[in-house]
């Protein structure tokens, strides 16, 4: 036996944790995280769920004793309500066809920076990035000027080429192609950073044996990148799914919901019932939906993953 041996042998056993004081352990861990989920979550849920119950608005707030207890009426009015269904619809245009287009450009920018084919990298990925980071509202006011029927550039652009200038905020058909333009613009930096981190993750070797098998460039992708990154793809769904819902202010500076109601999004369509007409009642009712529909798409989206197998 040698010293190192003796030496373990001779060290006194220490008992085994007592499962209780474990359990006491874990949940001392868990606490702070549990907590800041209940103030910060749990409890305006709730909070928006007894007010949507009521006829909350700005004469209770002046008086308590104004509100009053209507039950579902909120909801009833709301379904009644064309302009909610117009918002609803909007919403699911934004997401149908933003989600798609945002991964999209998020991963083909992140395989190009992986790829290594271009140079100077840093330089590309801070300029892919710094969209993310500016401010909202100024990078939408400078879209305004670049979407600009007369005087914009993109405008200029097409007419340069022969092609007719388009009025892409004025019009009912290109307003929602225009808005979510500058939305995959200005977010898909983000996603493109958490995809190519998972993408340096993927063994080398996978890459090169499927390449001596004589299998393309897309083949490689379709079988070896894309299972390697699919519990990626989903995290990164369900937050674009989350972001795309909750759309406000983009077609608030650049359309102010116009034209012709056709930008206006069901966070949109909440803050007017709240703090234009302060509805808040209805308003909580809104925010109560659409929590709600986020919820059941995030379970749509977790249930096809473990169909497909892209998560355990």
């Amino acid at each position: 036996m040698t010293a190192v041996e003796a030496t373990i042998a001779a060290e006194p056993r220490r008992p085994a944790a007592n499962p209780r004081t474990r359990s006491r352990a874990a949940w001392g861990f868990v606490a702070p995280a549990l907590i800041a989920i209940a103030v910060f979550f749990a409890v305006p849920v709730f909070a928006a769920l007894l007010l949507s119950l009521t006829d909350f608005d700005i004469y209770a707030l002046a008086d308590l004793r104004n509100l009053r207890f209507v039950g579902l009426d909120n909801y009833v009015n709301l379904f009644s309500n064309p302009l909610f269904w117009g918002a609803m619809k909007n919403t699911g245009l934004f997401a149908l066809i933003g989600v798609p287009a945002s991964i999209a450009a998020s991963l083909a920018a992140a395989l190009l920076l992986n790829a290594r084919i271009i140079k100077w990298r840093p330089v590309w990925r801070v300029a892919f990035f710094a969209p993310f980071v500016t401010t909202l509202v100024a990078t939408a006011v400078l879209w305004n000027y670049l979407l600009h029927t007369r005087y914009g550039l993109i405008n200029w652009a097409l007419t340069g080429v022969g092609l007719p200038a388009v009025d892409w905020l004025g019009s009912p058909a290109t307003s929602i192609p225009a808005i979510l333009i500058f939305v995959v613009w200005k977010t898909f930096g983000y996603n493109m950073l958490i995809f190519l981190a998972v993408l340096q993750t993927v063994p080398d070797e996978l890459h090169e044996a499927a390449r001596i098998d004589g299998a393309r460039a897309w083949t490689r992708f379709r079988h070896v990148t894309l299972p390697a990154i699919a519990p990626t793809l989903l995290l990164v769904s369900i937050i674009s799914v989350a972001s795309f819902f909750q759309l406000f202010a983009e077609p608030y500076v650049m359309t102010q919901g116009g034209p012709a109601q056709s930008t206006v999004t069901v966070l949109y369509f909440m803050y007017e019932e709240g703090f234009k007409w302060w509805n808040l009642g209805s308003a909580s009712a809104v925010a109560f939906i659409l929590f709600l529909c986020i919820l059941a798409v995030t379970l749509v989206q977790l249930a096809v993953a473990r169909r497909l197998g892209a998560y355990e």
